[in-house]
């Protein structure tokens, strides 16, 4: 839903560029903010963001387990990517005041972030990331025992068998009657009374 909203946003930005409320010398100095190669491809990254998502929502309903996967692969690959913000914020602390600095002056709440302790600084942002971090992690595991699930209920050796309250996994049915090594006794005959 986020993709639709910003590719929305992105297109209605094409269409009209002076609907957009900052010009480019306003962001970025000489340099230009959004020029159209950059537009397509945040509109094309964008596209292939909502396919990945919907191939996974298609793979959880059908149960397919292939289809999973590419989302499953962008999230490590986002989880890795902020992992490394989270280093480089640990590593190069400077990095967060210098980033601050070039902001624009009528940018938001810049002069309090600047007034702000360093150390402390970095901090709430560390502080702010591994919250973040944690969050993409639960989803993460989410996903991967949805995929899973569904490899697991495809399987033709395990039976699933789906309660209200949880999953308990029954074993195939020729292991269940086949005894080995011994053959079963036949039971002792009914005698009436």
């Amino acid at each position: 839903i986020i993709n639709a909203v910003f590719l929305l946003i992105l297109l209605s930005t094409l269409a009209d560029p002076n609907q957009y409320p900052f010009s480019s010398s306003e962001l970025r100095g000489d340099s230009e903010f959004m020029d159209d190669a950059n537009m397509c491809i945040a509109i094309a990254i964008s596209l292939l963001m909502i396919l990945i998502c919907a191939m996974a929502t298609y793979g959880a309903y059908k149960q397919h387990a292939a289809w999973i996967i590419p989302f499953f692969c962008y999230q490590i690959f986002d989880f890795a990517l902020n992992t490394l913000v989270a280093i480089t914020v640990l590593v190069y602390p400077n990095s967060i005041q210098e980033y601050v600095r070039q902001l624009p002056p009528d940018f938001p709440y810049r002069d309090d972030i600047m007034s702000v302790n360093p150390t402390c600084l970095v901090l709430i942002i560390l502080l702010f990331i591994s919250i973040i971090l944690t969050f993409k992690g639960y989803l993460i595991s989410c996903v991967w025992n949805c995929y899973r699930y569904i490899n697991g209920r495809n399987s033709s050796d395990v039976l699933v068998y789906v309660t209200s309250n949880d999953t308990v996994l029954l074993p195939p049915y020729d292991d269940g009657t086949a005894v080995s090594g011994t053959t079963k006794e036949p039971p002792p005959p009914y005698v009436s009374a």
